[in-house]
């Protein structure tokens, strides 16, 4: 009599086992069981409803390393400043040295240049170039001023000046080229005056070596180009320190110092190669520093080919200490105290609070 009523209890077990299977997870398959992901999700909703019941808390706040990536260090600063400043009185004392030996334009003509073969001289052309150095230099001054890490890229600034400036000296010196143009009247030789010759000096530095300020009147000073040294050098480091969207304020100082190179060309001033190799070597000497600042791996590579620069001594005393790539940030120059701008308050933990209470 119990039999038929054990076996219908058996059936329905097998029954309901068999549709849990069906709706469960499935040998040899990667379906996961719902009843199990259900009951998750519900631990999981009952875990957060009941985070914002308990209000008694404690924030505690992980501390910052104490390392700082970006050092200001101004004092390296300082020695990148004299070392350029000791590179631009160098390059003035060589100029007078190199026109002594600048050969007569009545007996050496200038050298064939195919640009000056196209493009007649425009007098005036060369104010136009001076005016734009001189527009970009005030640019990235005041845009340095603004710049949070002023330091750094004040060092960076000065050690390219003075290292292209140092090459210039060399180039300068070992080839003498004639005149580009016929138009050029250059100060006469004075012929081992040593003190006319130092007055010259003082008149170039004086004058920042600018025809615009009368104060370049040597010749000999052709490769490579100084003008086109300053454009592209200042026109890189504004590009560099400032935000990647401002593609207009980048347009507008690539226009600048563009215009300006072309000038140089147009004003006859410079042979086409005095300024081609004035952009090769600044535009390439600011690339390599920058990528071995940039890239912190490069730094202690021993597959790095770039540390086989002779400079690469002074950019490891320069660079050792700065272990990121700079932000683009900025800030006013001159910072108040909290407590001129805002009155002082208390922060307390909610513990506190409600202990007070």
């Amino acid at each position: 009599m119990a039999s038929p009523a054990l076996g219908n209890a058996e059936e329905s077990s097998t029954q309901n086992l068999n549709s849990g299977m069906e709706n469960g997870s499935v040998s040899g398959t990667n379906k996961t069981c719902p009843v199990h992901a259900s009951a998750g999700e519900e631990a999981k909703r009952s875990f957060r409803k009941g985070i914002p019941r308990h209000n008694d808390y404690v924030k505690i706040s992980v501390p910052e390393s104490k390392v700082n990536r970006l050092p200001t260090e101004w004092w390296k600063t300082i020695i990148a400043f004299f070392y350029a400043v000791f590179n631009l009185v160098l390059t003035t004392v060589v100029i007078t040295v190199v026109h002594e030996r600048v050969p007569p334009k009545e007996s050496s003509p200038p050298l064939p240049d195919k640009f000056f073969d196209y493009i007649d001289r425009v007098k005036w052309a060369f104010t136009v170039t001076e005016i734009n150095g001189m527009v970009l230099v005030a640019i990235w001054l005041i845009q340095l001023f603004f710049f949070k890490y002023k330091s750094i890229a004040c060092r960076r600034f000065f050690f390219l000046i003075g290292t292209l400036y140092l090459y210039r000296c060399v180039t300068m010196y070992v080839t003498t080229l004639p005149v580009p143009g016929m138009h050029m009247n250059c100060a006469p030789k004075l012929q081992g005056d040593t003190q006319a010759k130092i007055q010259r000096v003082l008149q170039l530095i004086s004058g920042a070596g600018l025809s615009i300020t009368n104060s370049h009147l040597l010749c000999g000073d052709f490769l490579y180009s100084g003008h086109t040294v300053m454009l592209t050098l200042t026109y890189l480091f504004i590009k560099e320190y400032s935000p990647k969207s401002f593609w207009w304020y980048h347009l507008m100082c690539w226009l600048l110092s563009a215009a300006g190179v072309l000038c140089i060309l147009v004003a006859h001033e410079h042979y086409t190669v005095d300024v081609v190799v004035a952009y090769f070597i600044t535009s390439r000497l600011f690339w390599w520093y920058h990528t071995m600042a940039n890239l912190q791996t490069l730094k202690c590579s021993p597959n790095n080919y770039l540390t086989n620069t002779w400079w690469n001594p002074i950019f490891n005393f320069f660079e050792r200490n700065v272990q990121t790539s700079v932000p683009c940030s900025y800030s006013w120059p001159i910072t108040f105290a909290s407590t001129c701008l805002k009155n002082p308050c208390k922060t307390y933990s909610m513990v506190q609070s409600s202990r007070e209470e």
